[in-house]
């Protein structure tokens, strides 16, 4: 515990001073929170983080689901496709992942050797700032195997009578989907939307390793956490990075404490 606690007050008093790691804090109250919201790099980190988490972690819940029924529908060797769709989410964070995506969608790589043959002139994925984040919300998607698996648990526990008794009522496959699928699952689509959400705010190994460690091109992927390490351990603006640090918890905190607001109106619980 005290490997959690001593860390935590710290930041939190560190976070409302000048600190460089080598001298004495100095106390300057809420100076480094009034900063943050005149410095425009801050606020492209955020922008980043925001456009990341709100555009993958959507389309990555909804490919898990999409798959997971897929599979629920009894696919022969289903063990083998769990593993296989599960194990890009084990990576998803590695370095050696994200440098193997960097090189598929180089120049020369898979990516645009494919669009090649129907015509379309080579996009600079990784260069061009205006799709080197697309990229990595397309990695984002694609690791969608954790979520992907908790769905198919849920799936396995909705009882098959329900469906069959919808089917007899004349209901078609997007009227059981709709009427007993997502209604039975929302507490598991709830788990999985705060599990995403939290993860995705957090990204730092992404916009590091595919832009060189200082998020470019142009700051493009220049996460929240990114340019927090930027601060703290490259130019020792530790005060300033620990009030980033506890920024983001507020965001985070945030963006859940929203979320179990508005699960009332969607996420049902029944016996």
């Amino acid at each position: 515990m005290a490997f959690t606690i001593i860390p935590f007050f710290a930041s939190l008093y560190l976070s409302f001073t000048d600190y460089n790691l080598l001298n004495t804090p100095n106390w300057i109250g809420l100076e480094n929170f009034a900063e943050m919201f005149s410095d425009d790099t801050w606020w492209q980190s955020v922008k980043v983080t925001f456009v990341y988490t709100f555009v993958s972690v959507p389309l990555s819940l909804a490919m898990a689901l999409g798959v997971a029924m897929l599979l629920n529908r009894g696919v022969r060797g289903l063990p083998l496709y769990r593993a296989v769709f599960y194990l890009p989410s084990l990576l998803g964070g590695s370095v050696a992942l994200v440098l193997l995506w960097r090189y598929i969608f180089g120049l020369n790589g898979i990516v645009n050797a494919f669009l090649g043959f129907f015509g379309i002139e080579k996009i600079a994925w990784t260069s061009d700032p205006d799709f080197t984040l697309t990229t990595l919300i397309i990695l984002h998607i694609w690791t969608f195997g954790s979520p992907m698996v908790i769905f198919l648990a849920g799936l396995r526990q909705i009882p098959a009578m329900y469906y069959e008794a919808a089917a007899i009522d004349g209901a078609n496959k997007w009227q059981q989907f709709r009427s007993i699928t997502l209604p039975l699952l929302s507490p598991i689509i709830f788990f999985n939307l705060i599990q995403s959400l939290i993860s995705s705010f957090q990204t730092f190994t992404q916009g590091y390793i595919f832009g060189g460690g200082k998020g470019g091109p142009a700051n493009s992927t220049l996460f929240y956490n990114l340019y927090l390490y930027k601060q703290g351990f490259e130019q020792f603006h530790m005060g300033y990075a620990s009030a980033m640090a506890w920024m983001l918890l507020i965001i985070i905190a945030a963006f859940t404490a929203l979320n179990f607001l508005l699960a009332k109106r969607w996420v049902h619980y029944g016996n």
